[in-house]
């Protein structure tokens, strides 16, 4: 027939790009069905109220300072600034007190909020110099929203930044941050198995069967636990 052309893939390299295909069409159902069961996982510790590595959320593009906050720079310029996951999955769900206010100046390591938790209290100190901006609304109204999406919704301040190369030279960021998480609750661990030891409560109070972290674990324990949490784990000078 005129016009007419005949190609035989097997002389041509039409056999690999089928190869290609056949390999891609495998290769995504599988990576589907791996991705759904690492997010059950997940939703299983979660519900069985077990702080493991898995269960801690570490977004990439924030900066994670030593005392367990972050800050991440908007394209205006503005700074948002919160608490991590690991912190929260720690303490349980807090409310905040002693905030700081628009407007304020504060250099970083400032004293800028107190989270209480019946009438136990941490201190949070800012990881980035400047004055504040913005203070979320939402979770003063619903301290829950933390614990739900510290990342996101549960911002802290909005923080205009004044030295922001220095501030942040010293945090973690993308997957350094998140093999930074999962060795600090490693050092929870330990911080625990000698707290625990000097001030004799219940391990059951602490421990999942299995000796897994229960979640919230600092929730249970006396005020003398926290404020050796505030000086031994938490307070760093950044």
């Amino acid at each position: 027939m005129d016009g007419f052309t005949y190609h035989n893939i097997f002389e041509t390299k039409g056999i690999e790009y089928l190869a290609i295909i056949a390999f891609f069409a495998l290769l995504v159902p599988f990576w589907l069905l791996l991705n759904k069961q690492v997010k059950l996982n997940r939703q299983i510790q979660n519900s069985l109220g077990i702080l493991t590595a898995n269960v801690l959320r570490s977004p990439q593009g924030l900066f994670y300072n030593r005392n367990h906050a972050w800050t991440f720079l908007e394209k205006t310029g503005i700074a948002k600034v919160g608490l991590d996951d690991l912190l929260l999955h720690i303490t349980g769900v807090v409310k905040f007190l002693n905030l700081k206010q628009p407007g304020e100046t504060i250099r970083k390591g400032d004293l800028v909020a107190e989270l209480e938790n019946r009438g136990r209290v941490l201190q949070i100190f800012s990881p980035i110099s400047g004055e504040i901006t913005a203070l979320n609304p939402n979770i003063l109204e619903n301290s829950a929203l933390l614990n739900e999406d510290p990342y996101e919704k549960g911002w802290m301040f909005k923080i205009k930044p004044t030295n922001w190369i220095s501030d942040t030279s010293s945090s973690y960021l993308a997957e350094a941050a998140t093999r930074w998480s999962e060795s600090e609750l490693e050092r929870f661990k330990d911080f625990l198995a000698t707290t625990t030891g000097k001030y004799e409560p219940e391990y059951s109070i602490v421990l999942q069967d299995g000796g897994e972290l229960r979640d919230h674990t600092l929730s249970e324990l006396p005020d003398e636990i926290w404020k050796d949490f505030q000086v031994n784990f938490l307070n760093h000078k950044i």
